[in-house]
């Protein structure tokens, strides 16, 4: 899964539990982009490339969202 794609599953989700979702490309040095979901944040490195799998279950646990809710997405 690439960083546009993991965005474009979190805005879902976010949508389905009430949650607000912000991607803020002005906070993030070079390609990197801050996303918000609800109270937590994580930081998407380079959207266009993929992600690895240590950073995407990083990324996942930082906006506590499940691999399940992801996936489902």
């Amino acid at each position: 899964m690439n960083g546009k794609e993991f965005i474009k599953r979190v805005r879902k989700i976010g949508k389905s539990k009430g949650l607000f979702c912000l991607v803020d490309e002005a906070r993030g040095k070079g390609s990197h982009v801050t996303l918000y979901l609800g109270d937590n944040l994580t930081i998407v490195r380079n959207p266009k490339n993929d992600l690895k799998a240590g950073t995407f279950h990083a990324m996942l646990r930082q906006l506590d969202i499940t691999l399940d809710e992801i996936m489902g997405a």
